[in-house]
């Protein structure tokens, strides 16, 4: 019989569960599916936007938005076309349900997990196609999916003794060559991004101009501290790479962050004598909000290009 399984929502850069069904089989190919469920989610931000894993008598397909990925297992002979319409509409709700914050900062697994209701509504639905009501357009993702089909990831490259780290997705059709992590695309930016990136330009500016008076002052007092420029300097590198990190993905960018508030913190403890309290004060939590936003602003999947 062709029908819907189940279906699961992930966070896309480290696999967090953050929805389920909870009427899974227990039958043995069933639990073997939860098994490769949980090894792609742990390579999604390395996967294109949408995909299918033929497993036997059983499909995985997802697809992945807005660094959330959204998951379904179907019998082999489920519509394919059906199958990401699916998807695409647990991706609209959920999307619609809950703020993009909500789901970046979520630590613990299947939070979200009162979104089983619609999904299994909507699996309900898709499993009985004779009576399907939607406004979905068959036709535009039968085109669609004929354009550019989804990468096919088979069983081998799924067991293999690397993971994914050799899977050759660099055909995928409709996009080309996959980008390497560095080039990943962030989440979009918050208004709380935008505020921290002008306050780490200012407080670069504020060690620029701090930094050039003291090579001021060096210059007619001989007695002076050249330290105290290099403080000064060091701190205004540090702000303006915070402000590169929140704009650009690099390899290791949260823990250079952390590196990077570090070193603020440190500048400003040299430079007590120079700064009064409220002065330090402020380049702290600047340097502490930016790397907050940094943190908080996380690569996302590919948004898929499609319209149902």
């Amino acid at each position: 019989m062709s029908m819907i399984l189940s279906a699961s929502v992930v966070r896309v850069r480290d696999g967090l569960p953050l929805s389920a069904s909870t009427d899974y089989d227990q039958n043995t190919g069933m639990q073997e599916c939860r098994k490769y469920f949980k090894m792609l989610s742990k390579k999604l931000s390395q996967l294109p936007d949408r995909c299918t894993l033929k497993t036997g008598q059983y499909n995985i397909n997802f697809i992945s938005s807005l660094g959330v990925s959204y998951m379904m297992l179907c019998t082999e002979n489920y519509p394919s076309v059906l199958a990401f319409c699916f998807l695409d509409e647990l991706q609209k709700e959920f999307i619609t349900t809950y703020n993009m914050m909500k789901t970046n900062t979520a630590i613990r697994p299947y939070c979200f997990i009162e979104f089983d209701n619609f999904i299994q509504r909507t699996k309900q639905r898709y499993n009985n196609t004779r009576s399907l009501s939607t406004k979905m357009n068959l036709a535009d993702m039968q085109t669609e999916i004929k354009l550019r089909p989804p990468y096919q990831i088979s069983v081998s490259e799924l067991g293999s003794a690397n993971g994914f780290s050799h899977v050759p997705v660099g055909e995928y059709k409709g996009t080309g060559k996959i980008s390497a992590a560095p080039h990943q695309r962030l989440e979009p930016v918050t208004l709380p991004g935008i505020v921290s990136f002008v306050l780490s330009l200012l407080c670069g500016a504020l060690n620029l101009i701090r930094g050039f008076h003291a090579i001021e002052s060096l210059l007619q007092n001989e007695g002076e501290d050249f330290s105290y420029v290099t403080a000064f300097f060091l701190g205004t590198a540090a702000c303006l790479y915070q402000c590169y990190l929140f704009v650009y993905y690099t390899g290791w960018r949260n823990a250079k962050s952390f590196l990077t508030f570090g070193l603020i913190c440190l500048c400003n403890m040299y430079l007590y004598e120079l700064r009064n309290l409220w002065q330090l004060f402020f380049h702290v939590t600047v340097g502490a909000f930016s790397t907050l936003q940094i943190w908080l602003r996380q690569p996302q999947g590919k948004s898929p290009d499609y319209n149902v």
